[in-house]
Order: structure tokens, then C-alpha cells, then sequence
């Protein structure tokens, strides 16, 4: 498929362009030198809601606790409220919810994602082709 390269064409916003999925951007939110929020953590967030527990999110995720309660920390620190709330145990043990700012600031961070994947589908096609054919798997 031949598409128009949008740096010599002011028409390139109106053709679809397919993401490469194999060499995906990867953005991540800095304060300083702390990620308040990229991939993995946008990951056990959407875990975290779907699963109702820290704990469930770091298992389906191949990850300790530690590490998942670690970076949960560090979110809850970077933002002005929690993402993240534990539950007190009952019957059915504790838990983990995300709160309203941590669905939007997921959502947020979604929206940013796609679109950042769109805006450099054709440079990032371009670069591809010049990545040793071995390393491109990884």
C-alpha cells in the first residue's frame, strides 16, 4: 500500500493509516525523573479494575506483590489523589478499587496512546524497515 508521507503532504490527515504493531510508541508521564504513569502501570491499573485486587492484578501479570503494591504507591504519590484504593478485609477478604480519577487518568492515558500511535504510523513504518530483521521480534 502506498501512503503519502505527511511531512512533504498537507493531504496525509485524511488517509488511514495502520498502526505497526511491532514496534508499538511507548509513552510514559515523567515528574522529574519518577513514571507517574506508562504502560505497565496503565496495565495493572486496567488489571486492578478488572480483577477487584492488587494481588489478582500482580498474578495475571507475572508480578510479585511487592512490586505491584510498589507501583501503585508510586501512582497514588504522582497524582493529587489516590488512583488506587485498598478495601478492609470482611468475609470475602480485602480488595483494591480504582477510583474515579484512576478510570479517568486510565482513559486519559488510553486516548494518548492511540493517538500517539496514529500521529507516528508513517515515520515509525519508515524506521522499521532500516531495524535489523532479527531485533524487530523483540
Amino acid at each position: 500500500m502506498n501512503y503519502t508521507d505527511p511531512v512533504r503532504s498537507s493531504q496525509a490527515s485524511s488517509i488511514p493509516i495502520p498502526v505497526t504493531p511491532a514496534l508499538p510508541p511507548k509513552i510514559r508521564i515523567l515528574i522529574g525523573a519518577v513514571v507517574a504513569i506508562g504502560p505497565g502501570k496503565a496495565d495493572l491499573l486496567a488489571a486492578i479494575e478488572r480483577t477487584g485486587s492488587i494481588s489478582a492484578a500482580a498474578r495475571k501479570m507475572g508480578m510479585s506483590y511487592r512490586r505491584a503494591w510498589l507501583l501503585v504507591e508510586a501512582m497514588n504519590s504522582a497524582f493529587r489523589e489516590p488512583l488506587v484504593e485498598t478495601l478492609t478485609g470482611g468475609d470475602g477478604g480485602g480488595g483494591a478499587r480504582v477510583t474515579k480519577l484512576g478510570e479517568e487518568v486510565l482513559r486519559r492515558y488510553r486516548a494518548m496512546e492511540s493517538r500517539a500511535a496514529r500521529s507516528v504510523a508513517p515515520e515509525l513504518r519508515r524506521l522499521s524497515r532500516l531495524i535489523a530483521p532479527a531485533r524487530r521480534a523483540r
